[in-house]
């Protein structure tokens, strides 16, 4: 089922499915909620109500001006909890959806019931990480997007196949060569040129890369120190050539609560997509299906 959730002031799309708990699922760069299409069938067969919106400035889901920065989206998603009726939910990202997560248990803690994050670091682990030289390689990309304009028309034109390359690069190799990473490909091609949505996309990353040194980043960057108490699952590819696992491993001095780490052999950058029944059964579990 697709419906629209009135949450913070915006209109975001969302897909849900199944009965039961509540698991917010949170996608990223440079996705939309179909990311999730293998969890969203698996968890609800567990006896879980699945929800996975589209972020501000993505698929089908508003896309105003601003508001690209971690702290608003964090309340876009737990508004978005409190409009499904719920107090709370196993939270579930990804990617720049990790980041949201890893802040909705910092900022936002009555809403976070457990969190499992893949492929992103702890918002301060990451900025931390930004001192290793091998991370820094990594994360190279993000300086081009912190252009004006032109990382947009890059994204979307005819002549060239940026979405392909980034996905090539980020995943694991067992993926790419199979049917499914062509036709997400081909997904995520297509949705990086509905108007307006590479222009949503890349101002994350600009606020990600301006708000280092600014008033706001840095106030940021201190409420980040609250300890998230929430129980809290990190899966990242061990092959991961985006965010570094040496540089996700150190998120668990942020976690005052429950904690485990799991390494995916293999696996890149997109685990859930991935590895889908593996993923699947770890979040299941880890939300007590």
């Amino acid at each position: 089922m697709h419906r629209d959730v009135s949450a913070n002031g915006m209109r975001l799309h969302a897909a849900e499915a199944g009965e039961g708990p509540l698991v917010l699922l949170l996608h990223g760069f440079p996705q939309f909620w179909w990311a999730w299409r293998a969890q969203l069938v698996g968890l609800a067969a567990a006896g879980l109500r699945v929800v996975a919106p589209d972020l501000r400035g993505y698929g089908a889901s508003d896309k105003p001006p601003r508001g690209y920065d971690l702290p608003t989206a964090a309340a876009d998603a737990a508004a978005v909890v409190r409009a499904l009726g719920e107090q709370d939910a196993v939270v579930v990202g990804s990617d720049w959806g990790g980041l949201v997560g890893w802040t909705m248990a910092a900022l936002h803690p009555r809403t976070v019931r457990k969190l499992v994050v893949l492929g992103a670091a702890h918002p301060r682990r990451m900025r931390a990480g930004m001192a290793d030289s091998h991370q820094r390689r990594a994360s190279a990309y993000a300086l081009r997007f912190q252009l004006p304009r032109l990382p947009e028309r890059q994204l979307t034109r005819a002549d060239d196949d940026p979405v392909a390359e980034l996905m090539r690069r980020w995943s694991g190799p067992a993926w790419v060569q199979t049917a499914d990473f062509a036709e997400a490909v081909e997904r995520y091609r297509s949705a990086s040129r509905i108007p307006q949505a590479a222009y949503g996309a890349m101002e994350y990353f600009r606020w990600a890369g301006r708000s280092q040194v600014r008033p706001d980043g840095l106030r940021f960057a201190r409420r980040m120190a609250a300890p998230v108490t929430a129980p809290t699952l990190q899966l990242h590819g061990a092959a991961d050539p985006c965010v570094l696992p040496a540089t996700a491993r150190g998120s668990d001095r942020y976690v005052a609560g429950a904690y485990e780490w799991r390494e995916l052999p293999g696996i890149g950058h997109f685990p859930h997509e991935e590895a889908p029944a593996e993923v699947t059964a770890a979040i299941a579990g880890w939300a007590g299906a």
